[in-house]
């Protein structure tokens, strides 16, 4: 009978392709490594693994058992956690993860309140894109993640907590800057600077607007949101921000404005989503309500400052939509 203990070597070495390395991480010798992978091999009447001096790879066969192996210490996971968690809510560290275009404005309005109301939980935050969050879910690789909707998540449970608008980012000098809104072919013309491929912020923006990809000048593949905000502030032309987003840019400089779109709201809402029999939901949903609420209170404290912009109006829990 093959042991979860040898699918832990087996997923090791498939991890680092280094038997030593693997050998580490499991916290035992390399030769009872090498015994425990050679046990598996045998009891499965299967080769896994192609190994020399120089490197190790993976069966084709391999890749299959390796899958489902991934997919076991997930469901195992979580049988333990149910029954360690019980009722008591956030009493064991979860890992979530965040898309970029949401991680650096979320977590300083909603880790204030996580702390006060539940000190002792450990949260461990991993920033990807949205795709690849997915995948990490669903094998287990992360507890839940945080992701911006419309998008294709079937196969998993979604938990939408926030909807906001987005707006455009102006020097205060830019011909646009005094506008009470902006609409798609204006902002087309102003030199529009987004994401490259595989940022949702982008896909959103890109439809919520019927702009054609063609129609945007230039687009950043390596660039950080930041760096396009800096940008924009210096007059090199505009990019998008989600509401989220606009206390912490009118705090970095004054030389901004922030110009609503004119396309109706919300333009994007925000979800957590977790595997269909992930032992811990009822953590997510209290995630999800508390997210929410640190949202909403920032937004009420950031009002006074912001009250000319219009889109205030736009963002709001989920939970009210």
């Amino acid at each position: 009978m093959i042991t979860l203990r040898q699918l832990e070597f087996a997923l090791a070495v498939a991890k680092y392709k280094h038997f030593k390395r693997a050998a580490e991480e499991c916290n035992i010798s390399q030769s009872a490594l090498s015994l425990g992978i050679a046990e598996l091999e045998k009891q499965l009447d299967t080769q896994i693994f192609e190994r020399n001096n120089k490197q190790v790879l993976i069966t084709p066969i391999g890749e299959e058992i390796l899958e489902r192996a991934t997919r076991i210490f997930a469901e195992v996971n979580d049988l333990v956690t149910r029954a360690q968690t019980h009722q008591t809510p956030l009493a064991y560290p979860m890992t979530i993860g965040i898309i970029p275009t949401i991680a650096p404005f979320l977590l300083p309005k909603v880790l204030p309140l996580l702390r006060q109301q539940f000190p002792q939980f450990q949260l461990n935050v991993v920033e990807d894109q949205t795709e690849r969050l997915l995948e990490k879910v669903r094998y287990g690789a992360i507890d839940t993640a945080i992701i911006a909707l419309p998008y294709n998540t079937d196969g998993l449970l979604s938990f939408e907590f926030w909807s906001e608008t987005f707006l455009a980012v102006f020097a205060k000098d830019s011909k646009h800057a005094n506008l009470s809104s902006i609409n798609a072919d204006e902002l087309a013309n102003s030199n529009l600077m987004l994401l490259g491929e595989g940022h949702c912020l982008t896909d959103h923006a890109l439809s919520v607007c019927h702009l054609d990809k063609s129609r945007v000048k230039h687009a950043f593949s390596e660039a950080s949101l930041h760096t396009l905000i800096q940008m924009a502030i210096s007059g090199m032309g505009t990019t998008l921000v989600p509401q989220m987003a606009a206390g912490q840019v009118r705090q970095q400089t004054d030389n901004v404005s922030l110009v609503p779109l004119n396309e109706a709201g919300p333009h994007r809402r925000l979800a957590f989503v977790t595997r269909l029999n992930y032992a811990r939901v009822d953590d997510v949903n209290l995630l999800g309500r508390l997210f929410a609420q640190g949202l909403h209170e920032s937004e009420l404290a950031s009002a006074p400052a912001i009250a000319d912009s219009e889109s205030m109006t736009s963002a709001k829990p989920a939970t009210e939509a």
